[in-house]
């Protein structure tokens, strides 16, 4: 589904951010992304979401290459973002519309789907993530932990097929945590790719299947079984990862 290859990128020309990356992700894979701050993480969530693009080598999603001229045809783009979601690290970037309704149905107006659709994917999206009553609420006003669920409700109403989460934990109260981990675990159930960068190790067991490891250096480091890599905690520990 994901295939990157020999992928360099760089902010500012000489301030490296991906070294060389090849990583292949196949269809219902639930993938963690670790490493030190800084490392790469969130970087190659952008490239796979077609926010940048590689400077060398390629990426390509379900056997197109992913480029910034491939984007601009608007049929194409539409295709490419509704089988991508991403769920960004701070909600507040994520969010700009006046009520949590709007921003829910933000996706499937953007998609062209009538009125009477929309209502019915954002009011099925809002039962789904259990957030009905806050319909009507400004998303500014919210908590951090009600800000994350609307914006993965955002996501959710397009029905992606590639989620990708950065940084999902952060800064939420442990009740949220745990709803978030069921809610991945639910949609790599039903067959979702879920990609999540990740040092919250606690609340997602169980989630992931596999690791792909960062280096401070911008390069994939180790690539293999996600409770494998958990339980190696010399190698952790040299890579400053615990």
């Amino acid at each position: 589904m994901i295939d990157i290859k020999n992928v360099t990128y760089f902010y500012d020309k000489d301030i490296a951010a991906l070294e060389n990356i090849n990583l292949y992700i196949k269809e219902g894979e639930a993938v963690a992304l670790i490493g030190v701050n800084g490392s790469g993480k969130s970087t190659i969530m952008k490239l796979i979401n077609g926010l940048i693009f590689p400077q060398k080598g390629h990426y390509f999603f379900q056997g197109d290459e992913i480029t910034e001229k491939k984007l601009k045809n608007q049929s194409f783009a539409k295709s490419f973002h509704k089988k991508i979601g991403f769920v960004f690290q701070n909600s507040d970037v994520q969010l700009f519309c006046s009520n949590v309704y709007d921003e829910v149905a933000f996706g499937p107006r953007q998609m062209g789907m009538l009125e009477s659709d929309v209502e019915k994917r954002v009011m099925d999206t809002l039962k789904f993530l259990n957030i009905e009553d806050l319909k009507d609420r400004p998303p500014y006003h919210l908590s951090g932990g009600e800000k994350k669920k609307v914006a993965i409700a955002a996501v959710t109403a397009l029905n992606p097929e590639v989620y990708v989460f950065d940084e999902p934990m952060n800064g939420l109260d442990p009740k949220t945590k745990r709803f978030i981990r069921e809610f991945m675990l639910n949609l790599n159930k039903a067959g979702k790719t879920i990609l999540c960068s990740t040092h919250d190790f606690e609340y997602v067991q169980g989630v992931f299947q596999r690791a792909v490891v960062f280096s401070d250096n911008h390069t994939i480091i180790r690539d293999g079984d996600y409770e494998e890599i958990l339980k190696d905690k010399e190698f952790l520990q040299e890579n400053n990862i615990i």
